[in-house]
């Protein structure tokens, strides 16, 4: 039985899920803004420079603000910083709260777009049916089951989850309620929850300080009381064994590294928990998954661009690890088997990955079976009893195709009804399926979940995200621009606004975009989005270099020395978009967040002059600092990312060139926000703390600069959903403040 809320397996810094800087001048006002909409009337803090400087490659690199990284991290209770970090949240608050009737406005709007009793679609696992719901009020999630009957099949939702059910099922019963465990809390996330094959048990991990170090629990379902095994420090998927006796999980070593896997037998003390793999590759991270018919246990290593598979018996973990490929630098694999075969997805001989086969026997020896494609972009594959399943991108658009195990050519593709849209494979745990559970969304249609009938070729609506306040999808209008960057290549762009919206420059629009990673930002539902669409706003997806959104050539030609392609794409297509009469200077406003954050500040350091507001949430912007202290937890397995200024000079010198907080200058920049979480491992707080020092330091402006770290939370900020929804309405009301439309 597969784990019904994995860790995904990534070890970038900057992660996404949630859940991405002449003469001088002082900065124009936005037209029509009141003169004294961007400034404070409060002192901001300034922070001490204490000298502090180094010497590599030849090069002396100064850092006056050094000191805000506290030297006994990852604690952090030097007096000097956190009075630092507090003066800019007591500034923060300041200035925020002649706007706190907005903010309140803009949440109670959110808030109002949200069902607060709504259910995930159940799905039977099998002898069992789970959901999850919130409840009116709740922050957090609660995780139901209920005995599948006989006659079990998943029908259109009106309401609760027992119009779903069909036949004789036996009582809901409460599995896990998430309220309870954050109770008390102020933050929690649920990272892993995997249930035993038989049924019976069910390990769980959670963190609650933002840290994300876990710990795993075990909870006994027959009475739904946790067993004394109690796991700290897990960070990695959790899958167990065959024989319902133990799990296979992975622990953070002190570098916040998972660099092995250990089998925990129930009952047995986890000190005692044999390690069943072991990596030695710094930068390789390890976790572990299942195959498709649950006899094999998957150990995946790598790192963002290399990958090596063992495979052991789910039944024998401790079997010495049958090895798929070695590793080869640059090569991607994934694996999974059906009656003795591997499956391969890998970009071994063509960029945009192809599939093949091999006889467990001999591992290595791939056959292909769907061709590499200069058109076709293949990132996915997921084995049934009946026909594999192919998830690809033409154009950027996602394309999901059935296809038999005995003619790869014949391929049964799922319609879409848009012309752009965001669609895949949703929760699908059962390998003898017949119907397929999809996701699908538009940046105009909510988020709709179908079940696909293959037999019949049926897409068959399950739900479609509610909207208690009410939406009407015909009163907005959404396209897909292609917008040349300065070197000619066109790079796509999402948009939605309402009808009505006048292509005048007179308007203002938000430009949102990631461009790291090979991670596309696909152009989906929002409903916090209205509150700026329904204020006149246009909202715009920049789907730049750096994501895999036009195959994975679009992530390689956004990384290492090509990584100012990802700069230059959001610049051009700001531009782009002001010439072509969507916005104008001033009045485009901008966020993104983690590596999106450092496309904050090195868009805001290239061309100040477009932005009327940025937004950066946990922004990697001392990204020469960051890669050349191999202490932190990600920096090693970050190199093949962003080059390793450590060793080569030249990587050095590029990433000095663009790095958002060396390359901060003495000139106007325009009104911007920074977050950052206290706890986050990933993008550490110091990074937007030493931003924002430096930038009060040497800008020539008097525009608002605000920061908010969250003292108690980490990359995703706060946990609840009101909680979180909050700080999306305070991001929401400095952009409106600062563009004068705040009422």
């Amino acid at each position: 039985m597969k784990a019904l809320l994995p860790i995904f397996f990534v070890t970038v810094i900057c992660a996404a899920p949630v859940y991405a800087k002449t003469d001088i001048q002082k900065a124009p006002m936005t037209p029509n803004t009141p003169s004294d909409a961007k400034v404070s009337t409060r002192t901001p803090p300034v922070a001490d420079k204490r000298p502090h400087s180094f010497t590599h490659h030849g090069i002396t690199i100064t850092d006056d603000y050094h000191w805000l990284r506290d030297p006994e991290y990852p604690k952090i209770d030097d007096a000097d910083v956190l009075a630092y970090l507090k003066e800019e949240n007591a500034y923060f608050e300041a200035n925020m709260a002649a706007h706190k009737p907005l903010t309140d406005t803009l949440f109670a709007e959110m808030k109002a777009r949200i069902k607060e009793d709504d259910s995930s679609v159940p799905q039977k696992d099998g002898d069992y049916i789970y959901w999850s719901k919130f409840e009116e009020g709740g922050q957090y999630r609660k995780h139901y089951r209920k005995k599948a009957g006989v006659n079990y099949h998943a029908k259109p939702v009106s309401g609760s989850p027992t119009p779903w059910i069909k036949g004789k099922d036996g009582p809901d019963e409460l599995i896990l309620d998430e309220n309870m465990l954050a109770k008390g809390k102020d933050y929690f996330r649920l990272g892993e929850m995997s249930i035993s094959p038989n049924g019976n048990l069910m390990a769980y991990a959670y963190d609650d300080n933002g840290s994300e170090r876990f710990e795993a629990h075990v909870r006994d379902l027959a009475i739904c009381k946790d067993m004394p095994d109690i796991i700290p420090g897990t960070l990695s998927s959790i899958v167990w064994t065959s024989d319902n006796k133990g799990f296979v999980y992975g622990l953070a070593n002190e570098n916040w590294r998972t660099d092995n896997l250990k089998h925990h037998i129930l009952g047995r003390d986890p000190k005692t928990d044999t390690e069943i793999f072991r990596e030695t590759d710094e930068g390789f991270r390890v976790d572990v998954g299942l195959t498709a018919q649950e006899d094999y246990l998957t150990i995946n290593a790598g790192d963002n661009v290399t990958s090596e598979i063992y495979l052991v018996p789910a039944s024998d973990p401790s079997a010495t690890p049958l090895l798929i490929k070695p590793r080869t630098a640059g090569v991607q694999y994934t694996v999974d088997v059906r009656d003795g075969k591997i499956w391969v997805l890998t970009n071994d001989d063509h960029v945009n990955f192809r599939l093949a086969t091999a006889p467990i026997e001999t591992p290595d020896q791939w056959t292909t079976v769907i061709a590499g494609s200069d058109t076709t972009y293949l990132t996915g594959m997921a084995l049934f009893k009946d026909f594999y399943v192919t998830e690809s991108r033409i154009a950027g658009l996602d394309q999901i195709e059935i296809r038999d195990y005995t003619d790869a050519s014949k391929a049964q593709a799922i319609p879409f009804p848009e012309a752009s849209y965001d669609a895949g494979l949703s929760d699908n745990p059962e390998y003898a399926a017949t119907k397929l559970r999809l996701s699908y969304e538009s940046m105009v249609t909510p988020d709709t979940v179908y079940d696909y009938d293959v037999a019949s070729k049926k897409l068959v609506t399950l739900k479609v995200q509610e909207i208690p306040s009410g939406y009407d999808a015909s009163q907005y209008e959404t396209e897909r621009l292609m917008i040349p960057a300065r070197d000619g290549t066109q790079v796509p762009v999402s948009v939605v606004y309402k009808k009505g919206y006048k292509k005048d420059g007179s308007a203002p629009l938000h430009l949102y975009a990631y461009g790291a990673y090979g991670y596309a930002i696909p152009p989906g539902f929002s409903t916090s989005r209205l509150s700026l669409v329904d204020r006149g706003f246009a909202y715009a997806i920049a789907h730049i270099r750096g994501g895999d959104d036009l195959g994975y050539q679009w992530y390689l030609d956004g990384k290492l020395k090509k990584r100012n392609n990802t700069f230059n794409d959001f610049v051009d297509v700001g531009k782009g978009l002001i010439e072509q009469g969507y916005t104008s200077k001033g009045k485009l406003t901008a966020s993104g967040g983690s590596a999106g954050g450092e496309l904050m500040g090195a868009v805001a350091n290239q061309s100040p002059e477009l932005f009327g507001a940025i937004v950066a949430h946990v922004p990697f912007v001392d990204v020469l600092n960051t890669m050349l202290d191999e202490t932190l937890p990600l920096t090693p397995g970050e190199w093949p990312e962003w080059g390793n200024p450590i060793t080569d000079k030249a990587a050095f010198e590029y990433i000095r060139s663009y790095s958002p907080y060396d390359q901060v200058t003495a000139k106007a920049y325009p009104p911007m926000l920074y977050t950052g979480g206290l706890n986050d491992p990933r993008v550490t707080y110091w990074e937007p703390a030493k931003m924002v020092a430096k930038l009060r330091s040497v800008k020539t402006d008097n525009n608002m600069l605000l920061m908010k770290i969250n003292m108690g939370a980490g990359h995703g900020g706060k946990s609840g959903r009101w909680d979180s929804l909050t700080e999306t309405a305070e991001e929401y009301a400095f952009i409106l403040w600062q563009m004068g439309m705040a009422r």
